[in-house]
């Protein structure tokens, strides 16, 4: 089978920008909505697996604090809350494994420490 160059330009167009984008990680919810430090917490959503996200955090506006991720996958990160946490209303922050686009990416999500 013979292809013309026009045919290859446009089948390197429909397949190759659709490969090279990376799904964003979404977290929708978290469970439970309150938690003490030591606790494990299920952040739910879409694109959390370890070939998308590498690192968790949770962020005040003035202070961001790295988790640590107990297990993975692309619909759930389990994270425990780090020990020593000020108590208030903490967002979720995803760190991107991908360099396009912004790495860091607060979420819609909210977690009360207590």
């Amino acid at each position: 089978m013979q292809l013309s160059v026009p045919t290859i330009a446009l089948i390197g167009l429909l397949v190759f920008p659709a490969a090279a984008a990376a799904p964003n990680a979404q977290i929708t919810s978290v469970d439970p909505l309150t938690a003490k430090a030591g606790d494990a917490v299920s952040a739910k959503g879409q694109g959390l697996g370890a070939t998308n996200v590498d690192e968790l955090y949770l962020t005040s506006g003035a202070e961001d604090v790295k988790v640590e991720i107990l297990e993975q996958s692309d619909q759930v990160i389990r994270f425990k809350v780090p020990t020593g946490l000020k108590s208030g209303r903490w967002t979720l922050m995803t760190h991107m494994k991908s360099s396009s686009g912004p790495r860091l990416i607060e979420q819609p999500v909210r977690l009360t420490v207590e």
